[in-house]
């Protein structure tokens, strides 16, 4: 019969971390902590210098926040040329310079909003690339032509940019920006005036 006390040392003696063991340990966890310090400094967002007394950490939200409505203003730029270059039917030339209008104004919107970020000290994202990854905008449909299902496209577009910028008053007003809170209302009024503007061909047969 095995003696009871060997047995219970055996056991202790296994379960004992060695120093070998110890030493792995200690260069794992500094490892993993050395991946998340890197991590941490990769998802810090570059900026610049400025003296704008803005705190920091509002900052970076406010510029976090600016980049994503700009992802959505470039691609609703190019969403108002597309309607401008493929509209026909017998309201063509009509459709066709509103389209074209709304497309110059929204070009207006897209430098406010990137030239706001930078102001703050950030960087503008407004790559083309960078706006088809980010935009919360639908794909504008390829396979129409007839004035009134672009009619309802752009105003689909139009609609969901001002959702998007208005909620984005409020939470520009949370970070205590009034300048960036009224930006947002100066691009959500003109949203709001195009939208009427295209909308209304849609509205007298209702």
């Amino acid at each position: 019969m095995k003696d009871p006390k060997k047995k219970a040392a055996k056991a202790a003696k296994a379960n004992k971390p060695t120093a070998v063991n110890a030493k792995k340990g200690g260069a794992r966890k500094a490892g993993n902590a050395a991946k998340a310090a890197a991590r941490s400094t990769q998802e810090e967002p570059k900026l610049y210098k400025t003296g704008n007394d803005i705190k920091k950490s509002a900052r970076v939200e406010l510029i976090g926040l600016l980049n994503k409505r700009l992802a959505d203003a470039v691609d609703l730029h190019m969403q108002m040329k597309q309607a401008h270059w493929n509209v026909k039917g017998p309201h063509f030339i009509g459709l066709h310079k509103l389209f074209d209008e709304i497309h110059a104004d929204t070009g207006e919107y897209v430098d406010l909003i990137a030239e706001r970020a930078v102001q703050l000290g950030g960087v503008a994202e407004g790559t083309v690339r960078t706006a088809a990854k980010r935009t919360q905008l639908g794909e504008y449909p390829h396979d129409i032509a007839d004035g009134p299902a672009h009619v309802d496209a752009v105003s689909t577009a139009l609609a969901t940019f001002g959702h998007a910028v208005r909620t984005s008053i409020d939470e520009a007003d949370d970070l205590e920006d009034a300048d960036t809170a009224d930006l947002f209302t100066e691009v959500s009024r003109g949203i709001d005036k195009w939208l009427w503007f295209v909308e209304a061909h849609a509205q007298a047969t209702k």
